[in-house]
């Protein structure tokens, strides 16, 4: 090779000279990056790469002699500026990862020092004196029972029906029909009792019956068994227990389990029902057993006072021997106005009753039940402070006559209606400050037989004074029939008094309902009242005038009649009915005679306060 040439090596830029010169003299470390690109490629002949910028020993100089040195320096400080930093990252990483690990090691040492002096905990067997809480379960916890029901898929109806687990919200403008002593069938005034108007009230099993999907009418239509659950607590050595009607209701298999029976997925031990009281939703039923059963005691609810405390014990949503603890809020609540809850009248409390204690035991501090759980105020379908339970006082009479020969509830009665709640103007007027202002006697009745009237003010039975409606309602009810009481009554007055023999009040107005139906239109007088719950007049000669058309105008709709579930109202002027024109009440009332069962039947209508309006046209299917 001729002298002074250097022969390309190749080797890493970062390490060794890129040229090395065949004299051995000293060349900087440089980078060509030509060179890097192609290591098999000859370098020019004429250049000496031994510092930056050298030019050739001899030899004319070109553009690209010039420009080749100045890239590979550029390449040469552009590559050490990257490993200064992939160094410097490098050792940051490094100073991490020791720290964390100096740290954890640490850390991981104080630990061990300062656990080295604790103490290892241990549980303390301290006796606790127990409270009435305690002991009350204990005692009581066995009695209660945990009480299913099946009810077997059955035909689907064209309507759905209650079903068996809620009870009907009641209307507070409603008018319940009266088929007892509260009742009244033509009074535009609701019979009202301490409590109503609250939409609210609801049973356990509202929409859901613990915890189930919601009642779909009798059996549902989805062909499926429903099961419900709910409470109820054994009274009777021999098997019988105490519960809600509203449970076991229109149930086709009943089960019972103890609270000593094995937690299987078993319903319980089959039941049968003994007897049931629809009015105070009370039932009772019984299961086989070959020894006695643990029992609870009834105690005195008379005696129980507002702000005792109670404890209640039950199912809910199927949590077996759940006790919970509150204490009286009130006592007498009415939650269901008219004649429907004219013997309910319940203990208030605030201790938490849920879905599934229905029918289970409200007790006192002695351990003794004073009202069976029934019913709650709720929005949400579940606890809100709110629960009203039935006074044991009055499950002992009713248990007493289902267990009887004839299962069945007998009650007294008197045959009459009122109406409770009246304002104190009506009593400023007819001069009573307490007493029962009678609104109707039952045609045929006891009250007709010994000479009392609607007007008549019930003041005293047999000597002791009568507060109100459910004072006289409480005292003639727990009468047997055929007895006698002596009542004293005013009249434009004057104190008055008479013997009445008491009836049974299933039969008093059954037998006065039977009689009204069974007479012919011209025995009933008012057809129009009777049968459409309509109270008409002959329209003013004004009013006729006015409109250009005879009619009758409606003075009063009885609630729940067909008339008012038309829509008819007081004050509108009926021109015709199915045609027919009505233009006296002797027209109305010959028409409305003739109108049967199943009959179709519209009322034309005209609004006096409107009568640009025109006529209405009303009507619906007689049932």
């Amino acid at each position: 090779m001729p002298d002074g040439i250097t022969a390309p090596v190749p080797a890493r830029c970062d390490t060794f000279p890129v040229f090395t010169s065949i004299t051995r003299e000293a060349t900087p470390k440089v980078c060509a990056s030509a060179l890097s690109r192609t290591p098999r490629a000859r370098p020019h002949p004429t250049i000496l790469v031994v510092g930056a910028f050298n030019l050739p020993a001899r030899g004319p100089v070109t553009l690209n002699e010039v420009i080749d040195p100045m890239n590979s320096l550029f390449d040469r400080l552009r590559t050490r500026r990257l490993a200064s930093m992939f160094v410097l990252l490098a050792t940051l990483s490094v100073a991490i990862v020791a720290g964390s690990f100096a740290a954890h090691g640490v850390r991981g040492q104080e630990k061990q020092t300062d656990s080295a002096d604790a103490t290892p905990l241990k549980v303390v067997n301290s006796a606790v004196a127990p409270n009435e809480f305690v002991k009350i379960a204990k005692e009581v916890g066995p009695a209660v029972v945990n009480i299913n029901t099946q009810t077997l898929p059955k035909q689907s109806m064209n309507q759905p029906r209650p079903g068996p687990h809620s009870r009907a919200i009641p209307n507070p403008h409603q008018q319940a029909p009266g088929d007892d002593e509260q009742g009244g069938d033509d009074q535009q005034q609701p019979q009202q009792g301490q409590g109503q108007g609250q939409g609210n009230f609801q049973d356990f099993f509202n929409k859901f019956f613990g915890g189930q999907v919601p009642d779909q009418g009798e059996g549902g239509d989805d062909n499926q068994v429903r099961e419900s659950l709910g409470s109820g607590f054994i009274v009777d050595p021999k098997g019988y227990i105490i519960t809600n009607n509203h449970v076991i209701e229109k149930a086709d298999k009943i089960f019972v389990k103890l609270s000593t029976d094995p937690d299987s997925q078993d319903l319980g031990r089959p039941a049968r029902v003994i007897g049931f009281d629809k009015a105070t939703d009370l039932a009772v039923i019984k299961i086989d057993t070959s020894s006695p059963l643990p029992t609870v005691k009834l105690g005195n609810s008379d005696t129980a006072a507002v702000g005792d405390w109670v404890e209640a014990i039950g199912s809910p949503f199927a949590l077996s021997q759940t006790v919970t603890a509150g204490i009286i809020s009130a006592k007498h609540r009415t939650i269901e106005p008219g004649a429907s809850g004219q013997f309910q009248h319940f203990i208030q409390t605030d201790a938490a009753i849920n879905p599934g204690n229905s029918g289970g035991p409200l007790l006192n501090m002695n351990g003794e039940v004073i009202g069976v759980n029934t019913a709650i105020y709720t929005q949400s379908a579940g606890y809100q402070g709110i629960g009203f339970a039935m006074p044991s006082n009055t499950v002992v009479e009713v248990y007493n006559d289902l267990i009887s020969a004839n299962h069945k509830v007998t009650r007294g009665s008197i045959g009459i209606r009122f109406n409770q709640g009246l304002s104190g103007a009506v009593n400023r007027i007819y001069g009573f400050k307490s007493g029962v202002l009678v609104q109707q006697v039952v045609h045929g009745g006891p009250s007709e037989k010994a000479g009392l009237k609607a007007g008549d003010i019930i003041t005293t039975i047999d000597g002791r004074a009568i507060k109100d409606g459910d004072d006289l309602v409480n005292e003639i009810t727990t009468r047997r029939p055929g007895s006698s009481v002596r009542i004293g009554y005013q009249r434009d007055g004057k104190p008055m008094e008479a013997s009445v023999t008491i009836g049974d009040l299933d039969h008093v107005f059954a037998e006065a309902e039977n009689q009204q139906a069974d007479a012919s239109p011209d025995d009933k007088g008012d057809a129009g009242e009777t049968k459409l719950g309509l109270v008409v007049r002959q329209e003013s000669d004004s009013t006729a005038a006015k409109l250009h058309i005879p009619g009758v105008v409606i003075q009063s709709v009885r609630s729940g009649s067909f008339g008012d579930l038309q829509g008819l109202e007081p004050g509108l002027v009926i021109t015709r009915i199915n045609k027919q024109p009505t233009g006296t009440k002797e027209q109305f009332d010959a028409i409305a005679g003739k109108i049967k069962s199943g009959d179709d039947v519209v009322f034309e209508v005209i609004d006096p306060r409107h009568p640009d309006n025109g006529i209405n046209y009303l009507g619906g299917t007689m049932e």
